[in-house]
């Protein structure tokens, strides 16, 4: 989180970081760590752990992430004896700064939370039909026959939400409510939002734009949004392939494979979905090896805590159902019945349930057997 403050790039309320300086930091942060030895090599085969001190404790910790080689993805089904699950994630287009009309759009932050450091490209009625139809034509890109386009269900597609009506996009990433257009005092009909993808602030991204159409299609189609009548695209919105294990089937709440459990599973491969929550549980991982290497038997962090509904989830999910999620407090543990019906008001219950999770952390945290506090 430290590195994510000092790779953000101004993005209203929201936190939103530089990809490749945050990329870049993380890899020196761990090449800087003096207990941690960085061998740049390829691991095919996990027949035997990567781990083995002088008691015998044996460990490894599997954090490959969503393109896991194709040897090693061979070998982790190898070793859980079930197949992987695959779903196709998305990203958005990014547009060259300099192209983008300026005059036909406003600074915004929804609601004036936060700075207005998002780009809001408005749109009246008649411009999202005109846009909504063009995108409802546009042609897809060619999918691979061994290709089963099974998106995840947060990041899906502009044109496969179109499809389920045409109100959906306006209830979702053009989602125009707290964004009225200072230059007129109204709120838009529908609202295409930019944020800066890097701190030079050269380029913009499509904020929920993501897609599978061709690229020449995309070009026509989103030169239709008000503003970008003339936007050049230095990355067109792309599909590209998660890798992720059937945690609920093969993994126990201390992300140990259960007929192996000298093998952990951290970061997306394990489940879950996003920088932090990738991160958070390989900080998990981190703690429970420690504690098998002290000889002790790792506690899971608790159901309370963020971490520990998230990793609740990915063991406890329908496995028919499972999919990656984020951290969401939906996640975390309800109230009790009879305090909701007594706290009506939805941001002091979150109040609540976060105070509730943080002091189920710290009670944790303080027995977990840490030689020093986290930072």
């Amino acid at each position: 989180m430290r590195i994510a403050d000092q790779t953000a790039v101004p993005a209203g309320h929201a936190l939103a970081v530089d990809r490749v300086e945050f990329s870049r930091r993380i890899a020196e942060a761990i090449k800087g760590q003096p207990l941690i030895r960085v061998f740049r090599e390829e691991v095919t085969s996990l027949s035997t752990p990567l781990l083995q001190d002088e008691n015998g404790t044996k460990c490894t910790i599997l954090a490959t992430g969503p393109l896991t080689s194709d040897a090693l993805s061979a070998e982790i089904e190898r070793i859980t004896g079930a197949g992987h699950l695959a779903f196709y994630d998305s990203i958005s287009p990014i547009v060259d700064a300099e192209s983008i009309n300026m005059e036909r759009v406003y600074m915004a932050a929804r609601w004036d939370k936060g700075t207005a450091d998002y780009i809001n490209c408005p749109m009246n009625r008649e411009e999202f039909d005109r846009f909504l139809d063009a995108l409802l034509d546009a042609e897809p890109a060619e999918a691979r026959e061994w290709e089963k386009l099974d998106y995840f269900e947060g990041c899906l597609p502009i044109e496969v939400l179109a499809r389920r009506g045409r109100d959906t996009l306006r209830f979702g990433p053009m989602k125009p409510v707290g964004l009225r257009d200072p230059r007129t005092g109204r709120t838009p009909w529908a609202v295409v939002q930019l944020r800066k993808e890097n701190l030079r602030a050269d380029s913009y991204n499509l904020v929920g734009f993501q897609n599978h159409l061709k690229f020449a299609e995309q070009a026509r189609v989103l030169r239709l949004i008000p503003g970008l009548e003339n936007a050049r695209f230095l990355r067109y919105g792309q599909i590209h392939r998660n890798t992720y294990i059937q945690a609920p089937l093969l993994l126990d709440e201390t992300l140990r494979l259960k007929k192996a459990p000298w093998l952990m599973f951290a970061g997306q491969l394990s489940g879950v979905e996003g920088y932090t929550e990738s991160i958070a549980t390989g900080l998990l991982a981190g703690i429970y090896a420690a504690a098998l290497v002290r000889g002790e038997q790792p506690a899971p962090a608790p159901r309370a805590c963020a971490l520990g509904s998230l990793v609740h989830y990915i063991t406890h999910a329908d496995p028919k159902d499972f999919q990656p999620t984020n951290i969401t407090f939906d996640l975390l543990e309800p109230l009790e019945e009879e305090l909701r019906k007594k706290v009506r008001d939805k941001k002091e219950r979150h109040r609540i349930v976060c105070a509730r999770a943080l002091e189920a952390f710290d009670a944790w945290w303080a027995t977990a057997g840490s030689a020093a506090p986290l930072e």
